[in-house]
């Protein structure tokens, strides 16, 4: 993949996303929903009937689309778009079949069993074949955004593609990945580190492509006991960070934003605030505001934080969606009048029954409760 230069795209009209993943203190706070293209949204369904679920995303015209759905409907209120892709895409590339099911999700018919298994998975993924199409679609949403937001790139972590490679599709116990790290500790990290390789050229790709931040979804991060993350987790995200950024600096492309979001793993703030090599991290809502600023440092820390209200308090009611935006907003201001490195946005991913309306609500009072008093 060749770097597209940012002078071959429109000009960034809204920076504020990438001034306060730097850290920097912002006049409001920027705001995007994780899963904002969805289903959600009436336009989508309405795509989505015509299309099975890899189609959109191996279609970079179809993705674009999808992808500018919430920029055209809450133009003025978000500050970023997301590619439209699937953290699945990785497995895929490394040569397993995935499928989306109806109201089951993802499912793979031949989940890896034992370590044997692995010699299934490709050698060599080159990314720039197997994933075109991301690329493609990151280009193309780029020019059909025309500054408006910035546009970010994403993968899943090591530890949760191996999860979902192993349990052959979602699971409340994980009880087959986790019996991999138990008994095959020393195979499960070659696992690891083959899907961390493809992970740092799918991101590098990403920004080569066009994306203006990066983020890593480490959505079972919180499954694992807090020395078992430090072992099978934290070094695989640290790999990525650190990788990304030597590949970027070898070519002369210059760094982009890096967030993670390591869902459930609250008690690693502070280590992954200090080593893990992002400047942002997102949070959960099961923790404080004013907590995960002390634990990462404090009012001048290095780290900027994402999120982190419930999600279904967009089922709450409009009144309840102030209240609780009010409070979040507070809480990542910390007493001070503007906020400083602060990304507002859900706890997880918007969820299929939020009324499209709720949710721009929410986008006002973020808009209204997180700048300057």
């Amino acid at each position: 993949m060749a770097y597209i230069a940012p002078s071959e795209f429109p000009p960034l009209r809204n920076d504020l996303l990438l001034r306060a993943a730097k850290g920097e203190e912002t006049e409001r706070a920027p705001v995007w929903i994780m899963r904002q293209a969805g289903r959600y949204l009436p336009e989508f369904r309405e795509l989505r009937e015509k299309h099975d679920f890899f189609e959109i995303c191996r279609t970079p015209e179809l993705a674009t689309e999808i992808t500018l759905q919430p920029i055209r409907r809450y133009s003025g209120l978000l500050d970023a778009s997301i590619i439209f892709s699937d953290i699945l895409v990785v497995p895929q590339a490394l040569g397993m079949e995935v499928q989306m099911l109806p109201a089951k999700g993802p499912h793979f018919p031949n989940p890896l069993e034992v370590p044997e298994d692995m010699s299934r998975l490709k050698q060599n993924v080159d990314v720039n074949v197997e994933l075109k199409y991301v690329f493609d679609a990151i280009t193309l949403t780029r020019k059909g955004l025309k500054g408006e937001v910035p546009l970010i790139g994403f993968c899943g972590a090591p530890w949760t593609l191996m999860a979902y490679m192993i349990e052959g599709g979602g699971s409340k116990t994980l009880n087959k990945a986790k019996s991999w790290i138990f008994k095959y500790p020393e195979e499960s990290k070659v696992l690891l580190k083959r899907v961390t390789d493809v992970c740092v050229d799918f991101l590098v790709g990403q920004v080569k492509a066009g994306a203006q931040l990066l983020q890593v979804f480490d959505s079972w991060a919180g499954e694992l006991a807090p020395h078992d993350f430090a072992e099978f987790s934290a070094p695989y995200l640290k790999g990525i960070a650190s990788s990304v950024r030597a590949k970027l600096d070898a070519e002369s492309i210059p760094q982009v934003p890096m967030t993670l979001f390591a869902k459930g793993a609250n008690h690693a703030l502070s280590l992954l605030a200090a080593e893990s090599g992002y400047d942002t991290l997102g949070l959960d809502w099961v923790i404080d505001p004013v907590e995960a600023i002390k634990v990462t440092g404090g009012p001048k820390r290095r780290v900027a934080l994402q999120g982190n209200i419930d999600p279904n308090i967009l089922y709450g009611g409009r009144d309840a969606i102030e209240r609780e935006v009010k409070r979040m907003a507070e809480g990542f201001k910390n007493g001070g009048r503007r906020p400083r490195g602060w990304i507002a946005n859900l706890g997880h991913g918007i969820t299929p029954g939020v009324d499209p309306d709720d949710l721009k609500w929410f986008l006002e009072c973020v808009h209204k409760y997180s700048g300057s008093d």
